[in-house]
């Protein structure tokens, strides 16, 4: 599913030269800019998202209680990097877009201030020098520091031209805090909101449709998308729903595509008769399965093989279909795998794990069963 990891297009030299030679040399497009941001921190995610599937699951077996001290505190292990996200894009970003990372740390904290987040949240207007503030959600969203650190990029460049050397160094801080602030809390927090919730809005809209339907659109595509990185805009939807709402319906939907990807690369296995590809196959297949990472699976097995990737795309979106059809939803935000299940706990939870293994076999069966040329180099 959401199958960034830490060796995202690395993982084949076939892509890394693709990526290279499509690299504009004037900028960079916007989903490598979405995969730079993002990519760092995905495992860190990943982490506090199983860590509070595991807590569900704790509650749930009443081993702990939600009103004891250690629920207490191991929720807030889990939520602090939801809560605090802001800053952890913040710093990415800044890295991205090589601006100052203390100062970009500064404006994403700016967003968590109490004292104005609680406002803000709440729906109200400040106004700052007679410029209202309008209400925003910041916890746990990442549009508005994106955008602000990218327009601060600027703001540092001209300030290198314009301020003198012997006084730069506390003014320039000063005039990118203030102009950031400005775009942060002014224009793109409540900008960054309505775009999030009109996407959102969109999904919703066509899941009260047919959630089936949806699932399935959902399932089938997302790992062809994983190719570009195209999966990253529906992330960013998915951790506001969670945000927002407790909880999300496009990671439930997305769950077993990563599956069967995973049930196509084992087919690849068996049909092939190169022993050293055959170890490049179960290692993908590991890497799906436990990791939710499809990238070696995609890169390196299916896709140079065409119907593999196919066959597993079918088998994500059968399994897809099944969770929006029994309204499975996420708890958390964590990319689907066989570790990451209990953020799935509750409504739907049994169909979404046997979406999963049905997907998986899909992918494995029609793979298997098709023929085509397994053992062409990747």
């Amino acid at each position: 599913m959401i199958y960034f990891a830490r060796y995202q297009l690395k993982e084949s030299s076939f892509m890394a030269e693709t990526s290279n030679k499509k690299r504009i040399k004037s900028g960079t497009s916007f989903i490598d800019i979405l995969s730079g941001i993002f990519m760092p921190i995905c495992d860190v995610l990943s982490g506090a998202g199983l860590l509070k599937g595991l807590l569900a699951v704790l509650v749930m077996t009443s081993v702990l209680s939600e009103n004891g001290g250690t629920y207490l505190v191991l929720n807030a292990m889990a939520d602090t990097v939801f809560f605090f996200f802001p800053v952890f894009v913040g710093l990415t970003s800044a890295a991205t877009f090589k601006t100052d990372k203390f100062i970009a740390t500064a404006l994403a904290c700016l967003s968590l201030y109490p004292a104005i987040n609680t406002i803000l949240e709440s729906g109200q207007t400040i106004r700052f020098f007679g410029i209202p503030l309008i209400g925003a959600t910041y916890q746990s969203s990442c549009i508005p520091v994106i955008l602000t650190v990218w327009i601060i990029g600027y703001v540092e460049k001209a300030s290198d031209r314009i301020i003198p050397e012997i006084v730069r160094g506390f003014f320039k801080p000063i005039i990118c805090i203030l102009v950031g602030g400005l775009l942060e809390l002014g224009i793109f927090g409540p900008a960054g909101t309505l775009i999030g919730n009109r996407i959102s809005s969109c999904y919703e809209f066509l899941y009260s449709l047919s959630p089936a339907a949806a699932g399935g659109l959902l399932g089938g595509l997302v790992q062809p998308m994983v190719i570009f990185s195209l999966q990253w805009p529906l992330l960013l939807v998915s951790m506001n729903n969670i945000a927002l709402t407790g909880s999300d319906t496009i990671l439930a939907v997305m769950a077993a595509a990563p599956f069967g990807q995973a049930g196509a690369s084992l087919a690849v296995f068996f049909k092939s008769r190169d022993k050293k590809f055959k170890a490049t196959c179960i290692s993908a297949v590991v890497s799906a399965m436990v990791g939710g990472i499809t990238q070696p699976s995609i890169f390196a097995v299916n896709l140079p093989r065409k119907w593999p990737l196919a066959a597993g795309s079918i088998g994500g979106a059968i399994g897809g279909a099944i969770a929006g059809y029994f309204g499975s939803h996420a708890i958390a935000f964590s990319f689907p795998s066989l570790v990451t299940l209990p953020i799935y706990l509750g409504h739907g939870f049994i169909p979404l794990v046997i979406g999963c293994g049905i997907g998986f076999a899909a992918g494995f069966v029609l793979t298997v069963t098709v023929p085509y040329n397994c053992d062409i180099k990747a």
